[in-house]
C-alpha cells in the first residue's frame, strides 16, 4: 500500500508532506496513522507539515472516513469516546511544529493547521471549518486553537458559518504567522525551521511546554467530549444529507434530526 505522507529529512528539520493530490490530500485512516506515527517518532528539532499542490488539505475523505453520507462504521460509534491520536500526538511533541499552508486547509485540514504552533501561508492558502455544513461539530483545535489565535467571536463565526476565508483574510485576523508568494512558500517555513532548530533544543522544549502550561485546556476531556458528540452526530440525517448534498453537488436540506 502506498505511503499517504512522505517525509523527508533536511538536516536538524523534518518536513511532513501529505501526498493524496487526486483527493487534494483528503485524510484517510492510514493518513491519520501515519500522521500519528511520523510526528510520534520524530528525533528532528523542528517539524513542517505541508501537503501536495494543489492542496494543503482538504479534509477526511468523504467516502473513506465519512462513509459516503451512509453513516460512520459502527466500530467508530461504539469506542471509548477520546481525542483524535494524530491530534494527541501534535499536542504533546516537545518539537516544535510549522504547517506550511500552500492551499486548502479545510475541515480537519483547517484542524491540522492549527494543531501546529506556527502557520505559513502561500497567497493561495485557504481555510474553512466545514464540519457544520456536514452537520458535525470540529475537532478540539478548531475549539481551543482557533479561539486563542482569533477571538471568540470570530471563531464562532467561522464555525457556526463554514465560511472559508482567503490567506489575506486569514493574515488580518491572526490566524497566520505570515503570507508569502506561493514560489517562496516551502523556503519561507524552512527558513525559520531552521532558525527554532539552531537553537538550544532544551530551552526550545521548555518554551513550548510552558506555552501549554499556560494557554492550553485538558486536551484529553475536551477530546472525549468531541468525540462523544461526533459519535451522536454521525447517526444523524442532517450528517448524511450534508455528505450526500456534497457529494452530489446540491444545496442541503437540513432538518435537525
Amino acid at each position: 500500500m502506498p505511503e499517504e505522507i512522505r517525509s523527508e529529512r533536511r538536516g536538524e528539520v523534518e518536513i511532513l508532506t501529505l501526498d493524496r493530490p487526486e483527493a487534494r490530500n483528503a485524510l484517510t485512516h492510514q493518513t491519520y496513522a501515519e500522521l500519528e506515527r511520523a510526528v510520534r517518532a520524530t528525533t528532528a528539532r523542528c517539524l513542517v507539515i505541508t501537503g501536495v499542490d494543489p492542496a494543503f488539505c482538504s479534509g477526511d475523505d468523504v467516502k473513506k472516513v465519512m462513509g459516503g453520507g451512509e453513516g460512520k462504521p459502527a466500530a467508530a460509534l461504539t469506542r471509548e469516546p477520546r481525542l483524535t491520536p494524530a491530534a494527541a500526538a501534535l499536542l504533546s511533541t516537545d518539537v516544535p511544529v510549522i504547517a506550511a499552508v500552500n492551499g486548502p486547509a479545510v475541515g480537519w485540514g483547517m484542524e491540522l493547521a492549527l494543531l501546529a504552533d506556527l502557520r505559513v501561508a502561500s497567497e493561495r492558502a485557504r481555510f474553512g471549518e466545514l464540519f457544520v455544513l456536514r452537520g458535525l461539530c470540529c475537532d478540539v483545535a478548531g475549539l481551543a486553537r482557533l479561539a486563542s489565535l482569533v477571538g471568540r467571536e470570530k471563531a464562532a463565526e467561522l464555525l457556526f458559518t463554514g465560511d472559508v476565508i482567503d490567506a489575506a483574510e486569514a493574515l488580518r485576523i491572526g490566524l497566520v504567522a505570515r503570507v508569502v508568494p506561493h514560489a517562496e512558500l516551502l523556503p519561507a517555513a524552512l527558513a525559520l525551521a531552521a532558525r527554532i532548530a539552531a537553537n538550544p533544543p532544551l530551552a526550545v522544549r521548555r518554551l513550548k511546554a510552558g506555552l501549554r502550561e499556560a494557554l492550553d485546556p485538558d486536551w484529553q476531556a475536551l477530546g472525549a467530549w468531541v468525540s462523544a458528540s461526533l459519535g451522536e452526530l454521525f447517526q444523524t440525517e442532517d450528517h448524511r444529507e450534508g455528505v450526500k448534498s456534497f457529494l452530489e453537488k446540491r444545496a442541503p436540506v437540513f432538518r435537525g434530526r
